[in-house]
């Protein structure tokens, strides 16, 4: 099986609510089962990413905090 590097997405210095429309204008060109790792420097991304997951079928695999940045790594859904 190969292995595929997960898709990057950098919300950093953005405020509710971009890193979640980021977030989804990315995942908008995904397969379902690509794995999507966020940047955030906004700590209120650490709820509203994973909501905004649950609401559109996708699956919250981590979440991290760094130093003063946030990871967030989900998998595509089907939608």
């Amino acid at each position: 099986m190969a292995v595929v590097n997960p898709v990057i997405v950098d919300a950093r210095r953005l405020l509710c609510p971009m890193p979640v429309i980021r977030v989804q204008n990315s995942v908008a060109e995904l397969c379902p089962g690509t794995l999507v790792e966020v940047l955030c420097t906004d700590p209120g991304a650490l709820n509203d990413i994973p909501s905004w997951c649950r609401i559109n079928g996708h699956r919250v695999v981590e979440t991290r905090c760094l130093n003063d940045e946030y990871l967030v790594i989900l998998e595509v859904g089907e939608e």
